[in-house]
């Protein structure tokens, strides 16, 4: 199941972000020659850049066989992803790379972390009302159902389930399931949709507590463990591909 969620989706791509409680330094030589390191694995990101909200930016020029790569940048935190990876193998191996190297080139510290996600994203496109077909489909047959498709509920404006777990009885190993809807109150009053992506994210987190988790790949490969176990044993078959099927059915 792992290795073919790319194509249960007209989208799949996943992202590492690590937060930490001091803000980075950012200066010149030290991110330059993190990017260059990187650079060396990975000669496709070769496109950098500064957003206006001052982060740093590092991605892939295009879209290839192996998927576009991006790197981010920014005081409180590391981030990077890959969309459109063949694999889960391909993103492990990039996120092996960046946490190895980036404890040595932006000067991290375990005392400084504070928690880590790895978040799988799907993408469903649809042209329709996201919060009906989120009604119609998730909520169908739950209690809330008698709220959201009411004879008095003229139009469902919004359905997106947020939910959260934790996976440890110290709460410091998490799991999170979200689905996005898209879908603006002016489509919904016009009935004229634009096509949209419906995004449903999983996302497992783990917390730095007064025990050491282990080193960040070591935490990363835990985190990518719990998403292929909870995407494999319940968002797929239970959320994915129901919403994937619903949205065949309405074409």
């Amino acid at each position: 199941m792992s290795e073919n969620l790319g194509a249960i989706c007209d989208e799949f791509y996943v992202s590492t972000r690590l937060f930490l409680k001091l803000d980075m330094a950012m200066e010149r030589e030290t991110v330059l020659h993190f990017f260059d390191r990187l650079r060396k694995e990975y000669p496709d990101l070769c496109r950098f850049r500064r957003r206006e909200d001052g982060c740093l930016v590092l991605e892939g020029d295009r879209e290839s066989d192996t998927g576009r790569r991006w790197i981010r940048l920014d005081p409180p935190s590391l981030r990077f992803g890959h969309y459109g990876p063949p694999d889960l193998g391909t993103v492990k191996r990039f996120t092996d790379l960046v946490l190895e190297q980036a404890p040595y080139h932006l000067t991290f510290s375990e005392l400084d972390y504070d928690h880590m996600d790895v978040a799988y994203g799907f993408d469903l496109e649809y042209r329709g009302n996201h919060d009906l077909l989120l009604a119609e489909t998730v909520w169908r047959d739950h209690p809330l159902a008698s709220f959201l498709c009411a004879d008095r509920a003229a139009r469902v404006i919004d359905a997106q389930p947020y939910m959260g777990i934790a996976l440890t009885s110290e709460c410091d190993l998490q799991a999170y399931l979200e689905v996005k809807s898209r879908t603006h109150t002016y489509e919904v009053r016009s009935d004229e949709y634009e096509p949209q992506p419906l995004s449903v994210f999983l996302t497992a987190r783990q917390y730095w507590g007064a025990e050491s988790p282990g080193s960040l790949v070591e935490v990363a490969h835990t985190l990518f463990d719990v998403a292929d176990e909870l995407a494999a044993d319940q968002v797929v078959p239970s959320l994915v591909n129901p919403l994937a099927a619903a949205i065949a059915s309405r074409s």
